[in-house]
């Protein structure tokens, strides 16, 4: 993806050049941000669960498996987050013809591994 294409995708860039905090096109549904801010609130609470664990020393096993349980929920978490970008934001860019927003995509699909 060019320099361009990053400014191009939001819209707009703010007023001091910066790209680093592009904004969706179109805006996620309330019950879409409830249901995403519920997850992260469950997630923090179970971090925090784990910061407990290790401050009471409790067994190595035991803290392994919150940890794992917090990591299954972040991918579930992002891979809603991809759903959601793919069926919005990439297809209104395919839309206007910037196909550069599939190398973006497949980035982001590796990332999630």
């Amino acid at each position: 993806m060019n320099e361009h294409s990053a400014a191009d995708m939001t819209g707009e860039k703010k007023e001091n050049g910066c790209n680093c905090c592009r904004h969706k096109l179109t805006p996620r549904s309330e019950q879409s941000v409830k249901q995403l801010q519920n997850r992260l609130s469950r997630m923090i609470g179970q971090l925090n669960g784990i910061k407990s664990m290790l401050d009471d020393n409790r067994y190595c096993g035991d803290v392994l498996t919150q940890v794992a349980a917090v990591e299954s929920a972040l991918q579930s978490f992002g891979y809603i987050v991809l759903k959601n970008h793919l069926e919005t934001c990439v297809v209104e860019e395919i839309k206007k013809d910037n196909t550069e927003i599939l190398d973006e995509a497949i980035d982001l699909i590796k990332k999630m591994k």
